[in-house]
């Protein structure tokens, strides 16, 4: 006779389910797991869609120099900075000064240009790209006239830029001239004659180690270097020379790499009268409202411009050691 005491009535071990309260409790963990799981999917929506916004909004305000004023104005002045050194690293090199250049004279309702100038020069290329540019933009749109103003200096490469303007304005204490070119470097020959250091340059070329700072000077290579440089002076020259016409008044220490007052400067022709931004836009352009037209470089632009100029910089080390500058 079998003992079934300890069993439960109408169950048996197979086909035993578990108790209720088990079902319910893995019902309400399902349950939970699937809304935190569909709460953690709307978030990670809601800051996608964030981040997007922002980036957005980065890339307008970034844009919303160019975009400020240009459609709306009618009847307007635009301004164009160039402000520091002029090269190619900087934010005053030429692809960003003639990009402002070209916004300015496109725009039908600009009325004149100010090329609102404080620099003490640079690169005779870079000033040279946007003398060229300004010279071609006033043939095409020859009813849009273009006049510099001069702050507290415009010295070297950036009186070889503003040369090309119809006139030159500046304060009665800007520094203006510098009208020379130049290409320096250090000489450590007896310094390491002292210490006792070789130095140990290996090249392909005679003159691949072109005035080496660690070696002695050669006669050859200075004079082939002032060659060089008087060369690009008389560049420098002409181009003063075309841009002022009849109105420069050359003196023997024009051309020297002097620099005189803004009041100096007008009695010598380097400059037409005195006046700033305003004056220029009220007085001789007669359209009083200013728009900037400055390129303004958004961090994208200015990590790619770094980028490439680093890469370019190195180059140019390794080919020609250094390069001649107005300054």
């Amino acid at each position: 006779m079998t003992d079934d005491s300890n069993s439960a009535p109408g169950s048996s071990g197979a086909d035993s389910k578990p108790p209720r309260w088990e079902r319910d409790l893995l019902e309400r963990l399902a349950f939970a797991s699937m809304t935190e799981q569909r709460r953690a999917r709307r978030w990670g929506i809601f800051f996608k869609l964030f981040f997007a916004s922002y980036l957005v909004l980065l890339l307008v305000i970034a844009l919303s120099d160019n975009w400020s004023g240009k459609a709306l104005a009618s009847r307007h002045t635009a301004l164009i900075d160039l402000q520091g050194v002029i090269s190619a690293d900087s934010l005053a090199n030429a692809d960003n000064v003639i990009s402002g250049l070209r916004a300015a004279f496109e725009n039908k309702s600009t009325q004149g240009i100010v090329l609102r100038a404080n620099s003490p020069g640079g690169s005779p290329v870079q000033a040279g790209y946007i003398n060229d540019e300004i010279k071609r933009l006033r043939t095409k749109y020859p009813k849009v006239p273009l006049y510099a103003v001069i702050g507290d200096v415009c010295a070297s490469g950036c009186y070889y830029v503003v040369a090309a303007a119809d006139k030159i304005y500046a304060d009665k204490a800007s520094v203006v001239g510098s009208i020379g070119v130049l290409m320096n470097g250090f000489g450590f020959v007896d310094s390491m004659k002292k210490l006792g250091v070789e130095r140990r340059l290996l090249t392909a070329g005679e003159h691949k180690g072109f005035l080496d700072s660690f070696g002695p000077v050669k006669p050859g290579e200075v004079k082939h270097a002032q060659q060089m440089l008087a060369e690009i002076h008389k560049q420098f020259i002409d181009t003063v020379r075309q841009g002022r016409g009849d109105a420069l008044k050359e003196t023997k220490d024009m051309y020297s790499g002097l620099f005189w007052t803004g009041e100096e400067a007008i009695k010598m022709g380097l400059v037409d009268n005195l006046g700033g931004a305003s004056f220029v836009a009220r007085e001789i352009i007669g359209a009083e409202e200013i728009v900037d037209y400055t390129h303004r470089e958004n961090v994208f632009d200015r990590f790619a411009r770094r980028l490439g100029t680093a890469m370019a910089q190195t180059l140019g080390t390794d080919l020609f050691g250094r390069a001649p500058v107005l300054k």
